[in-house]
């Protein structure tokens, strides 16, 4: 039997089953698999068994959902050993039947790792930034709320205006 088996610290080591045709994920408690992490939407996404196929189907989710990186847009298979990332928490699928992975080989000796930038040279690494899946969210709504606030302030300015002349305050 496949299981999703989180690896992200705080969380390492808890695992779930997949053993009915639909199991939802999310942070609150209704769902199947519950995340209790805030960047885990409340209901963040399905997975499907469809035969021997394990399919995600992304929820809308608002941090997104990614298989090895990818982003899941609709649905996308999961295969044994793939990392399923939702918002900042990672898991693994792993097959009951499966070995698990074997561990890295560590080397045998000291290796001496070059600094990334030299005085007066080039740098001798590059670096490469990967996207997180967070996205800056609209805030049209606070520009739209700023914008009207402003209009009935200069109404309300023009009326006071208004009315102080004709009392001859002015």
């Amino acid at each position: 039997m496949a299981r999703l088996v989180i690896l992200s610290e705080g969380l390492t080591g808890k695992a779930h089953e997949l053993t009915v045709e639909k199991t939802t994920i999310g942070r609150v408690d209704d769902n199947t698999f519950p995340i209790p992490e805030g960047s885990v939407s409340s209901h963040h996404c399905e997975v499907l068994l469809r035969g021997t196929e394990i399919v995600i189907r992304d929820l809308n989710s608002t941090n997104g959902t990614f298989i090895n990186g990818q982003q899941v847009t609709g649905e996308a298979p999961l295969k044994p050993g793939q990392i399923l990332r939702l918002g900042q928490i990672e898991m693994r699928l792993e097959d009951a039947g499966a070995k698990p992975p074997a561990a890295k080989k560590l080397p045998q000796q000291t290796m001496v790792i070059q600094q990334g930038v030299k005085v007066g040279g080039e740098p001798s690494t590059t670096i490469s930034y990967e996207k997180t899946g967070f996205a800056k969210k609209s805030n049209t709504g606070t520009k739209i709320f700023i914008a009207v606030i402003i209009v009935i302030a200069i109404a309300v300015g023009m009326l006071l205006y208004i009315n102080l002349r004709k009392s001859g305050a002015f």
